[in-house]
């Protein structure tokens, strides 16, 4: 099979992502000709059926405004091989509805050329809202090809044609959506049957039907104003509200091939071995599992199979490959993980599974160090961790591959799945090892909604936000706030807007982007879970400035501690004051480090991480006054139930609605990681 045939040429083909752009470098596109796109399309006569179907799907007109689209254009040969699949005798026998599909599908509104389409997915959805899979390849005459979908490609030489509102690139076949749902695409693929069989055993099929919240009515709200530091902004709710699904499958040549197992008893046998060893020691939970297994009741939740199936699958949908941890931005000096020092740190992002208390570390290899014997570069994997050939930690984790069978679909309108080339479980090794480390979250991907969205990191970092007024306030993005009700697991009092706002690249923020709290606050969010129960340290990192407040903090309803102000940098004299030290921290010895590190600590605070900069200036978090790490609570959390965070304002706004608090990442610290005691000890700054 070819499970992993596009993971060498990726890796030789990935290009730079270069930001969509109002101010596009014209040299990569044919000279403009001053037509507009429906000129274009209604000008040639080798595209009259896409001519028809726009027509009637009455988008033309929009076609003839100014703007910046990306138009895949299919001809009229591509139309005759779609219809004749139909059984439909011309384009005069589809619907008006199916040819606003065929329309929406083919058509993007953001501009993008050949150059910009790096292995993955499209960083902006169709009109349909669905996202077009991009991978590259040879045509059948071996010429160097864009590929969409894994059915069409681009045509070489007529590539990124250029009019006055976007690009057009015409493909020589009609891209098809599917709207079944998630577990109506896998079940059409024979190559995943075993994982099919279980999804249906044991009931958790029923959850992969769901699609949308009818009740959900963005219009409903109205835009919200706000100002931060000096950037006067605007946010909408989100459109909708959608369920996701992203599914971590092991294709049963796999299963086969290193386990032996050929049959839905063999699998569940397999699942028994793995999860009565990671509950062993829970008496209550090991019970459950052994007695569920013996009487073979798949849907019973302690039932190893159920386990084994709910633990592969994240509760968001994840877009792309290229998603699965923090997408690459590649734009002049910029290159990699938007805030991350790649070479450094691999980026890592994690998230929460089905399975009740369980999270899945997601981990792009970038750092040469860690390669490791079997490791591939720039890929991505599934509870991975190894730091090196003298390190403890030498576990390769699941390769996770890009794309499925060209004869297969990968994604629905709910989710999409991803082929692995090994078990993802929760095993006492990824309980004990992998996952028994610092978390470290970025906010967005706490909560599943933004993802599912497709809210976080979305737009131009490059660009400042647009007069927050103006018609086109959006044109280099969009900023999000939640309505009460919209997240699981939050809940607001008093007058409080809870904000995303999207990635800038002048902010001294981790990847980008930050969550803020506005007005009169009082918060409260579910934390993730921890893999095993303990003490934990939990910290926030953040920014200061002059705009933000004051907030007192409380865990399971108990305060935390004196307030925080983010107002106060880690100079301030109630912190560090003249001590900290900023430009010659990279000069110091480990033994200087370590003082350093002991000092804020008896603070409650931590220097933001190593492994992150701030991206105008290429400044380390960890030289920067500005970006702390405060440790909000050390407390006992017990994994097999649900721990909240209260952020309650504890400050009065003097100009309106700045009293803000912001919400930049996440970190979950277990004590073997913040518990270093020895003279000298520190614990890695990245």
């Amino acid at each position: 099979m070819k499970l992993f045939r596009n993971i060498l040429f990726g890796i030789v083909c990935s290009v730079g992502f270069i930001a969509c752009d109002d101010n596009l470098n014209t040299d990569n596109y044919y000279t403009f000709t001053g037509e507009m796109m429906s000129d274009y399309i209604t000008s040639r006569p080798q595209y009259s059926d896409f001519a028809t179907v726009v027509e009637r799907a009455g988008l033309m007109d929009l076609l003839s405004t100014y703007g910046h689209y990306t138009c895949f254009l299919p001809d009229n040969e591509a139309f005759k091989t779609y219809l004749k699949e139909k059984n439909e005798l011309s384009i005069d026998s589809l619907t008006d509805a199916e040819c606003d599909t065929i329309a929406r599908t083919h058509l993007v509104s953001n501009m993008y050329s050949t150059v910009e389409m790096i292995d993955g997915t499209l960083h902006t959805a169709n009109m349909n809202r669905r996202y077009i899979q991009i991978t590259h390849g040879l045509d059948e005459d071996s010429n160097a090809v864009v590929i969409l979908n894994r059915a069409a490609h681009i045509y070489f030489g007529l590539e990124d044609d250029s009019v006055e509102n976007g690009i057009v690139h015409p493909i020589n076949m009609v891209l098809e959506n599917s709207n079944a749902s998630i577990i109506e695409i896998i079940k059409k693929n024979d190559k995943v049957k075993l994982f099919y069989d279980a999804l249906k055993l044991t009931g958790v099929d029923e959850t992969l039907q769901q699609l949308k919240d009818p009740d959900y009515n963005s219009l409903d709200y109205e835009r919200y104003y706000y100002k931060s530091d000096m950037h006067n902004e605007v946010a909408t709710v989100p459109d909708e509200k959608k369920f996701g699904f992203t599914l971590f499958i092991t294709p049963d040549s796999i299963l086969k091939e290193k386990y032996g197992i050929e049959s839905i008893p063999q699998l569940a046998e397999k699942a028994k071995e793995l999860y009565s060893q990671t509950y062993k020691d829970d008496n209550e939970v090991l019970t459950q599992l052994l007695d569920a297994y013996d009487k073979e009741e798949y849907e019973n939740p302690k039932h190893p199979l159920n386990m084994f199936v709910r633990y592969c699958i994240l509760n968001r949908d994840v877009k792309g490959w290229d998603y699965i941890t923090i997408k690459e931005f590649h734009e002049g000096d910029i290159q990699g993980a938007l805030g991350i020092r790649v070479e450094k740190v691999n980026p890592v992002d994690w998230y929460q599974t089905l399975l009740e208390g369980t999270m899945i570390k997601f981990e792009q290899l970038t750092v040469q160090a860690y390669k490791g014997n079997n490791g591939i570069m720039n890929q991505r994997y599934a509870n991975r961790r190894h730091e090196g050939a003298e390190s403890e930690y030498q576990f390769e984790g699941a390769l996770i591959s890009p794309t499925v069978e060209d004869e297969y679909i990968q994604d629905a309108p709910n989710g999409r799945y991803f082929y692995v080339d090994d078990i993802v479980a929760f095993t006492p090794d990824v309980r004990d090892k992998v996952q028994n480390m610092r978390i470290r979250m970025d906010f967005s991907t706490i909560f599943p909604e933004l993802m599912t969205h497709d809210i976080r990191l979305n737009g131009d970092p490059m660009k400042n936000d647009n007069d927050a007024v103006a018609d086109d306030a959006f044109k280099n993005g969009r900023n999000y706030y939640f309505p009460a009700g919209y997240l699981d697991g939050v809940t607001f009092r008093g007058n409080c807007k809870f904000l995303y706002r999207r990635p800038h690249i002048s902010y001294y923020v981790f990847c980008g982007d930050e969550m803020n709290l506005f007005g009169d606050y009082d918060f409260q969010f579910r934390l993730p879970p921890v893999p095993y129960s303990g003490e934990w340290q939990v910290r926030l990192g953040y920014s200061v400035t002059s705009t933000r407040g004051i907030a007192q903090v409380y865990f399971d309803s108990i305060p935390q501690g004196i307030p925080l102000d983010m107002r106060r940098s880690l100079s301030h004299e109630s912190i560090m004051g003249t001590d900290f030290t900023e430009v010659s921290y990279d000069e110091m010895t480990k033994e200087e480090k370590a003082e350093d590190q002991k000092a804020l600590k008896n603070k409650g605070y931590y220097r933001g991480p190593a492994g992150a900069y701030y991206a105008t200036s290429k400044a380390k978090f960890e030289t920067l006054a500005e970006t702390p790490r405060r440790i909000l609570c050390q407390v006992y959390i017990d994994n097999k139930r649900d721990h909240y965070l209260r952020i309650r304002c504890a400050s009065k706004s003097k100009t309106g609605n700045n009293n803000e608090f912001m919400l930049d990442y996440i970190e979950l610290v277990p004590k073997s990681v913040y518990g270093v005691g020895d003279e000298g000890a520190i614990e890695d700054d990245l």
